[in-house]
């Protein structure tokens, strides 16, 4: 069950189910969900999508699919394949100690990523700084979680990262990591019982520059060397989300240290059981 949140023809916004290339439109109004976040945070939202599932179909391109969130922030989580301990390592010498202790240790790297007004949706551009040179995409299956702490389902993110500017120092994370348009949540919210195993999921990101492949890789959860539950279980440590959150889980797929995204490239992140988040760069 994949559910989207979009914009229709009269310019208003809906809910709906993803069925092939339509979409059928939930009935919210008078319902006891007024929004994606209710149906996410219900005690069963597949339930709450059979009860709210109304009469209108529209095809997919005849709407404009937004980022699947409302309120809900969004937290990530670092380290957590080799190929990013690798890479966050080969950034700075003065950080690789601590990257690669992070990596075995029990408790996880998480921070906040962003809050909704910084989260682009499908088609819509993600950003790299003016004062950054070393920009890259970061493909991260990302839980969705609802405000008790439970995995309800998972979408593609695109955690924007200037490396060089947390080579530099790893205090300087946050800047690195956190501005406006710095993620790209979508296209759909997948429902943990319509997603396929973990240890069968993969995950492909594709760089497109002038039309033509620039870079491409795979990897797959099966690489992770954590599970879901154990970010999910640190994150809720000490901590209450009212409206839920999304947790970008890391990256098993980083681009070679000479590669940077330049403004006007297209990041396709395509993760099976949910498909592709397609977003343009941009820079000014």
């Amino acid at each position: 069950m994949k559910l989207v949140k979009c914009q229709i023809a009269d310019g208003g916004v809906a809910v709906g189910l993803l069925e092939d290339d339509s979409i059928r439109l939930l009935n919210l109004d008078g319902s006891a969900y007024g929004s994606l976040q209710d149906i996410l945070n219900s005690s069963d939202p597949v339930a709450a999508v059979n009860e709210t599932l109304g009469e209108t179909v529209v095809a997919a391109s005849d709407v404009s699919l937004l980022a699947p969130i409302d309120c809900q922030e969004v937290w990530a989580a670092g380290v957590t394949y080799k190929r990013s301990q690798t890479a966050r390592m080969e950034e700075s010498e003065t950080s690789a100690s601590c990257y690669d202790l992070v990596y075995t240790a029990d408790r996880p790297e998480l921070f906040l990523k962003a809050t909704p007004n910084r989260v682009s949706g499908p088609g819509q551009p993600v950003r790299i700084r003016f004062d950054a040179t070393w920009n890259v995409p970061e493909p991260e299956i990302t839980c969705v979680v609802n405000d008790r702490g439970d995995l309800v389902g998972f979408t593609c993110g695109n955690d924007v990262s200037s490396r060089d500017i947390e080579g530099e120092n790893p205090l300087y994370l946050p800047q690195a990591k956190v501005y406006r348009q710095c993620a790209g949540l979508g296209p759909c919210i997948t429902l943990v019982s319509a997603m396929p195993a973990r240890d069968d999921t993969g995950i492909k990101l594709e760089i497109v520059r002038d039309g033509v492949t620039a870079f491409e890789g795979t990897s797959g959860v099966d690489q992770m060397a954590r599970t879901f539950e154990d970010l999910i279980g640190y994150l809720c440590r000490e901590q209450e989300f009212p409206n839920g959150v999304f947790l970008m889980t890391g990256t098993g797929i980083v681009p070679d240290s000479d590669f940077t995204l330049t403004r006007g490239d297209v990041v396709n992140i395509t993760i099976d059981g949910i498909g592709t988040l397609t977003n343009p760069v941009i820079q000014d």
